[in-house]
């Protein structure tokens, strides 16, 4: 699938490399479940530039943005604010969830299982060759079994 490129403006990279360096408890916690392709094997970015805003977390492939929402998206001038995010993200056909800080922190189970849904609602998640016909004791983000469950090949010297 070729990648679709979403333009943004240049200035947004250095303030997104800045919220990374200074993410809230939220996204720290929800990073730690999207990093490195454990999300069913999909690769998740945080705080991506996109058109005219930074998204907390985005993947590609999904076309997928997450929202983390705070406190202060509850006064009515965020709340236009995400709004306007939103409309703009979905013109560009993306989709974009939003979770609440607190769901995060203390339902996070929760959380995992949105997005995992929403994945398998899509039909895109389709497990890689190495994972069919096997009895499911591999790792599930990388599709191999445990290392004391693989079986090694000697090399004997010649």
């Amino acid at each position: 699938m070729r990648r679709k490129i979403i333009p943004y403006h240049p200035k947004l990279k250095e303030l997104a490399r800045q919220l990374r360096n200074n993410s809230t408890k939220s996204e720290i916690r929800l990073w730690q479940y999207l990093k490195g392709k454990q999300m069913m094997g999909y690769d998740f970015h945080r705080q991506k530039p996109l058109l005219e805003y930074i998204a907390d977390f985005y993947c590609y492939e999904l076309e997928l943005v997450i929202e983390l929402d705070g406190y202060t998206h509850y006064f009515e001038e965020a709340v236009e604010k995400d709004e306007i995010k939103q409309k703009a993200l979905e013109e560009v056909e993306l989709t974009v969830m939003r979770f609440a800080d607190v769901e995060v922190m203390h339902d996070i189970n929760n959380v995992l299982r949105t997005i995992e849904n929403y994945i398998l609602d899509r039909g895109k998640y389709t497990p890689g060759p190495s994972q069919e016909g096997r009895n499911g004791d591999q790792h599930q983000s990388t599709g191999k079994r445990p290392l004391n469950q693989r079986r090694f090949k000697r090399k004997f010297p010649s």
